[in-house]
């Protein structure tokens, strides 16, 4: 290749190599960084120890061959090959592990709710089923248990088909930043008021405002998600703290602590993982959708900020957030 060519090359960022009879004459940058700068002058198959690309490198008219762990373990790879000459083969080494990544989480997130709506749907079509039997429909207290049943498990769907909608227009606009002035003591308050009567949710505040930039409705739902989950998985008729405390650096620190029984330390990576419930059986039992900490995890990730989960076992949990206070509050 020539000279001028070979300068192109440097200046890709997609990793490049020009081979030449079995051998690395020229790698730019991005390879050197990918495969190391030992790999000029080296055989090609000591420089990619991987059988597929390698075959596809020495053939007679090129190819493509698919990898996996070029770079590090899991990753996957693209090697392309072209003949520029009988004897010359320009290869370049295309990163597929983000999108190979998002279209397996894509498969993941359809599998994971195509099961979580099979299992209500069978349970509303098996009791309509048998209502239809005129012997059990006749029945005045079995029809009427079996209708708390349908309408239980046609909550539990409605309930997630919400969350998934939700959840979706949260993705669609989680790179816009958001605009709006939200003062976050009133707005906790003001959620704290909607909790069923007979709720114990008390709001403390080490300040009279805390104002951040923000998306109203995201944010309300944020609070709406995390007082809901904290009576749900609380000690029952036990209290339910939403604490803001506004920082000298500029942030505000939101949190949420009931006197549940607590998550088990091997739960709390995972707890924000769209589906993943710590307490499968109870979560459904109360109505959990298994998305609510995933959507607060969005919508603080797209306003800037930070989520955090802290539990012990028998000692409750706290769900604490930071947000950048908005600057113009800080003037001064």
């Amino acid at each position: 290749m020539a000279g001028d060519g070979v300068q192109l090359l440097e200046h890709l960022q997609t990793p490049a190599m020009m081979v030449s009879r079995g051998q690395v004459r020229f790698a730019n940058s991005a390879a050197k960084a990918l495969l190391g700068a030992h790999i000029v002058g080296q055989d090609v198959r000591i420089a990619i120890r991987e059988p597929r690309a390698v075959a596809a490198i020495l053939s007679e008219g090129g190819g493509i061959a698919r990898v996996t762990g070029l770079s590090t373990g899991g990753s996957v790879w693209e090697v392309d090959c072209r003949a520029v000459s009988p004897a010359d083969r320009l290869v370049s080494l295309y990163d597929l592990s983000e999108r190979v990544s998002v279209a397996k989480s894509h498969a993941d997130f359809v599998a994971n709710a195509s099961h979580e709506l099979r299992t209500p749907l069978a349970n509303v079509l098996g009791y309509v089923e048998t209502l239809m039997n005129p012997k059990a429909g006749g029945d005045e207290a079995l029809r009427n248990r079996f209708l708390d049943t349908i309408r239980h498990e046609a909550h539990r769907m409605q309930a997630l088909i919400l969350d998934l909608m939700s959840l979706s227009r949260i993705e669609a606009v989680k790179h816009e930043v958001p605009s709006d002035r939200i003062e976050m003591v009133a707005l906790a308050q003001e959620m704290a008021g909607e909790s069923k009567p007979g709720s114990n949710v008390m709001v403390h505040a080490n300040c009279e405002t805390a104002v951040v930039t923000g998306d109203r409705g995201q944010l309300a739902q944020v609070l709406r998600n995390l007082i809901d989950n904290s009576l749900k998985y609380g000690k029952q008729g036990g209290k339910v703290d939403v604490a803001l405390e506004a920082t000298s650096t500029g942030w505000v620190l939101v949190t949420v602590s009931d006197e549940g029984e607590g998550i088990s330390p091997e739960h709390l990576p995972r707890v924000t993982e769209r589906f993943y419930r710590a307490d499968a059986s109870r979560s459904r039992a109360v109505g959990g959708t298994g998305l609510g900490l995933s959507i607060v995890k969005h919508i603080v990730e797209r306003h800037r900020g930070r989520f955090d989960i802290d539990s012990r076992p028998g000692q409750g949990t706290v769900a604490s957030l930071m947000l950048p206070l908005r600057r113009e509050e800080n003037a001064g």
